[in-house]
């Protein structure tokens, strides 16, 4: 991968794909989930010395998604943010806080649906 380049990764390839990274001495920066079309996005950004490259994956709002807490410790906390805010399902985090990671009103405030009734009202 060249700087600044995101690789698109399917959900099956992703821990792969990470894992490859590790080995490379790459260290987790972020992840991002964003609603997009019918689904969401998910940017796993990655960094070695001053080189940064990405990888994205866009799932359904029903498909559940690997866990790269196992790879990337504090990846649980990213993980956790996109089940709680987005209701993204993050199958096997190290650290798995079942939804209470942020004490909000509403489940899921960013997922498409949840903005869209806001909207409305």
């Amino acid at each position: 991968m060249i700087d600044g380049e995101i690789m698109q990764v399917d959900p099956e390839s992703l821990i792969t794909e990470v894992l490859k990274l590790k080995h490379r001495d790459y260290r987790l920066i972020q992840i991002c989930a964003v609603n997009a079309g019918d689904g969401f996005d998910i940017t796993y950004s990655f960094g070695k010395e001053y080189k940064m490259v990405g990888l994205r994956l866009s799932i359904l709002p029903d498909e559940e998604i690997v866990s790269i807490s196992d790879i990337y410790a504090p990846a649980w906390l990213y993980e956790n943010e996109m089940h709680d805010l987005f209701g993204i399902t993050v199958k096997m985090m190290s650290v798995d806080y079942h939804g209470n990671l942020y004490r909000i009103k509403k489940k899921a405030p960013y997922r498409k649906e949840a903005a869209e009734t806001k909207q409305e009202k």
